[in-house]
């Protein structure tokens, strides 16, 4: 999608003096949310404007909460909208199909319940106060994934770990749950067990997901917040689920109504509801569906060779956020409580599902900072057939967020590794991913005044006040803009220096967004298709193309379906970016981060395919970032405010009379009156003298030092690969990259054949293969026969010599005696 001028021009026509509006629909949002044609506006960007629509907030609908599980059961209000009359029913409608039953409050005021639904994302609704003859008013609830809510929307499973191990050896007696009972108005309120399945024929049209009412734990039961009762065993048509949820609303719905205000308990192994024979003995009865599950899977199309490899260190896995993400189960940040995964203090999952199967990798680290491995432990990392975040378009298997992963990754887990002692099967068809081909990404970065260090490795400044491109890359239609404004003096004068103030992006069709700074003092602001997104329930979001992740106030990653990243944080009083590209981006980048070919002689490349010398002048580099003013045509910006609209879209691209500072153009006093806050860093120079704030030049310096920390973090780590101990003996060493040492030893009763050590060598093989342990006495056992023997025997002669001598001294006495 590429942003026209057409629109922003009618829009502007609109603010010409004139009739504030007339009668008929172009002069109501009425159906029209979103539209900027017509007598008024009803696009998102009307209120800065002033070009609304008197209507605008009675259609365009802004609610709160604006977010919550895909579970559904959530009440939402919507906001400045108030209905006094009388209505004939309020029905919400999401994704045009999926109909709940809304209501008016005592104070006049339009509630709407989020239904189930089996996707995460933005979801667009509408809502009809007539009973479902027409649905004006528009609005968009935001679908997360369950473990992504507050833990204060669910009902918690007091001691969830014995709730899923319950029927196991030891593991009896009583369970409870807990609840917010303010979220339920209500004085009593029913329990229901929910089961999830996934029916059909795998990988075909007819593999559908589906929640299904099983039955009632409890009706009519106070609405306390806290449930205690003694499981017994599901009736045997219930006991083919074996993942499923509790929901609890009010007991006025009747049994298994869907889409009712209720919360939900997390998704879990439902130990506590099977059968008999599990009771009697889990382990056979665990043991007998885990080789189900294997016999299955052996069927199933193979899909480890469509993941990526894992990173090769921590350090590379917590640096490559284009690709891969923290996993929630396993954060360094949060204590590394790794439940799954013990011995290891992080894992990081893929972001992007794989392409054909919707499958996941996921990677986990020790404390050293290398990788964990099925293949030496159960506690390492496992790849998933079904993404644990799920994969666009959702809805279907294996794509449903969370679900998928729980029927083909986790519960196939509780069978064989904790209720059986069958992991080898499992570890077998989940494998860790070494690191022998992962390649890490090239990394680019623009700060301060800004300063630019292109893929290839180039720097320098650029201090240009308008909008420019920052990398476009034809291979995914990938492309990156920032506005650069001037900065201002400490007396308020304009600095002649600028800095990044906004950076957009989007790949093919995917969503904008777009990250700026706004407000007073200035913080970061993020535009979602022109519209400010808030944070404050969410800081996680799948978008269409992409996704968004808000870690703190003052940083966004955005992370693309190519695999490219972005990261936008505030550095002193202007923007900072990274972006990171995989290999695959090589030879297809152009703009002011330059040409990624490893070539830096190339990076000042004309729109012309002209290439500027490396060691071009200031003034000429000034002229090629000038070269890439972005086309009005193709702008991804925001224009929300008359400033930004008389400022930029009225404007040429690249404000011609602004005329920047100069390294060359700096006295030899100048410098010296900054040179011990930068120690002789150009750039930190440049910004303390422009601006007159060492303080911005301090920000300038950490934002390199940051980038030069980073990209130290993601140079090529040579890996040789998973090396298998002896046979019939163990090895001692976990790491296998780069002059790494593996030692081997035997056990009791076998000998080594072959060296006792191997060594990962620079070209990625291993100095000597993996050695055979083969029956008989080990050499140690020899040669301590063989030295002992000796010992026996130089003892025995030892003694006979003694007793001889003794001998011969006693005959000489004898003859000696008269």
């Amino acid at each position: 999608m590429k942003l026209a001028l057409l629109p922003w021009i009618l829009m502007l026509l609109v603010t010409i003096p004139g009739p504030k509006s007339t009668a008929g629909a172009q002069s109501s949002c009425s159906l029209r949310c979103g539209e900027q044609d017509g007598l008024c506006s009803c696009h998102p960007t009307c209120s800065g404007l002033g070009t609304c629509c008197e209507d605008f907030l009675d259609y365009c609908l802004e609610i709160s909460p604006s977010s919550g599980s895909m579970m559904g059961g959530k009440d939402f209000v919507v906001q400045h909208l108030e209905w006094p009359g009388s209505t004939d029913g309020v029905i919400c409608r999401f994704k045009d199909s999926i109909e709940t039953l809304g209501y008016i409050d005592n104070l006049n005021r339009v509630h709407c319940i989020s239904p189930l639904l089996y996707e995460s994302g933005h979801v667009p609704f509408t809502v009809s106060l007539d009973n479902g003859r027409s649905f004006p008013r528009a609005g968009t609830w935001l679908a997360a994934h369950p473990y992504k809510v507050s833990e204060s929307e669910k009902s918690q499973l007091v001691n969830e770990t014995r709730w899923q191990y319950y029927g196991t050896s030891n593991t009896t007696g009583n369970l409870s749950l807990t609840w917010n009972t303010s979220v339920l108005p209500t004085p009593t309120v029913t329990i229901e067990l929910w089961g999830y399945e996934e029916t059909g024929k795998p990988y075909s049209e007819d593999w559908t997901a589906k929640w299904s009412y099983l039955y009632t734990l409890t009706g009519n039961t106070p609405n306390s917040g806290i449930f205690t009762f003694t499981p017994k065993p599901a009736s045997p048509e219930h006991q083919k689920w074996k993942v499923g949820a509790l929901r609890i609303s009010s007991s006025k719905n009747y049994p298994g109504q869907q889409d009712v205000l209720a919360l939900w308990t997390n998704d879990h192994a439902l130990a506590w509801h099977l059968g008999d024979d599990f009771r009697a003995d889990s382990i056979a009865w665990a043991r007998e569906q885990c080789l189900a599950w294997e016999a299955l899977e052996d069927q199933l199309p193979d899909f480890l060779t469509e993941l990526p490899d894992c990173p090769c260190t921590l350090a590379q896995a917590r640096a490559d956020s284009g690709r891969f993400f923290t996993d929630y189960g396993c954060d360094i940040e949060q204590g590394s409580v790794c439940t799954y995964h013990p011995g290891a203090v992080h894992c990081v999952r893929s972001v992007q599902a794989s392409p054909r199967y919707g499958s996941g990798q996921q990677c986990c680290y020790t404390a050293a900072g290398t990788q964990l491995l099925t293949s030496d432990s159960t506690s390492g990392s496992t790849p998933d057939r079904g993404h644990d975040w799920g994969a666009p378009p959702y809805r279907a298997p294996p794509r449903v967020p969370g679900m998928s992963h729980w029927l083909y990754d986790v519960i196939s887990f509780y069978y064989c590794c904790l209720w059986a002692p069958e992991c080898p099967r499992y570890m077998k068809r989940r494998p860790s991913s070494d690191c022998r081909t992962y390649r890490p990404p090239r990394l680019a970065s623009a700060f301060g005044d800004p300063h630019f260090v292109t893929f290839d490795g180039t720097s320098f400044s650029f201090s240009g006040s308008g909008e420019y491109v920052l990398l476009e890359a034809r291979l995914t239609d990938l492309r990156v803009q920032g506005r650069a404004e001037p900065g201002r003096m400490p007396n308020g004068t304009q600095a002649r220096g600028t800095g990044l103030t906004s950076v957009a992006v989007q790949e093919g069709n995917s969503d904008v967004v777009e990250v700026r700074l706004a407000g007073s003092p200035q913080a970061l602001e993020v535009l979602l298709n022109q519209k400010a997104l808030s944070f404050t329930e969410q800081n996680w979001m799948d978008l269409k193309g992409m996704f968004l992740s808000v870690a703190s106030e003052d940083k966004v990653s955005i992370m693309l379906s190519s695999g490219a990243g972005l990261e936008v944080s505030v550095q002193g009083p202007f923007l900072s970016v990274t972006i990171l590209l995989p290999e695959k981006f090589l030879t297809h980048t152009r703009g002011l981060l330059g040409t990624l070919n490893d070539n830096p002689k190339d990076d000042f490349t004309l729109r012309n395919e002209q290439v500027l010398p490396p060691n071009a002048s200031d003034q000429q580099v000034f002229q090629f970032g000038a070269d890439w003013a972005v086309p009005n045509t193709s702008s991804l910006f925001t224009y929300d405010s008359s400033f930004l609209v008389s400022k930029f879209l009225n404007q040429p691209k690249h404000d011609p009379n602004f005329k920047p500072l100069f390294f060359n153009e700096l006295t030899l006093s100048q410098v010296e009156e900054v040179s011990g806050l930068c120690e002789n860093d150009r750039f930190c120079i440049l910004d303390a003298i422009s601006t007159g704030s060492l303080s911005v030049g301090n920000a300038t310096r950490t934002a390199l030092r940051l980038h030069q920390e980073r990209l130290g973090s993601l140079q090529h780590v040579v890996s040789c690969g998973w090396l298998s101990p002896p046979s019939n003996g163990h090895k001692e060493g976990l790491k296998y990259l780069v002059n790494s040492t593996v030692r081997f030893s035997c056990h009791s009763g076998y000998s080594l054949v072959g060296s006792e050590t191997s060594r990962c060598r620079a070209d990625g093989t291993w100095s000597t293969p993996t050695p055979e342990c083969q029956p008989g006495r080990s050499y140690t056992v020899l040669l301590s026969i063989i030295f002992g023997g000796l010992a026996i025997v130089a003892l025995i002669s030892i003694i006979y010599m003694l007793l001889h001598r003794r001998r011969k001294n006693n005959m000489a006495m004898w003859s000696s005696q008269p």
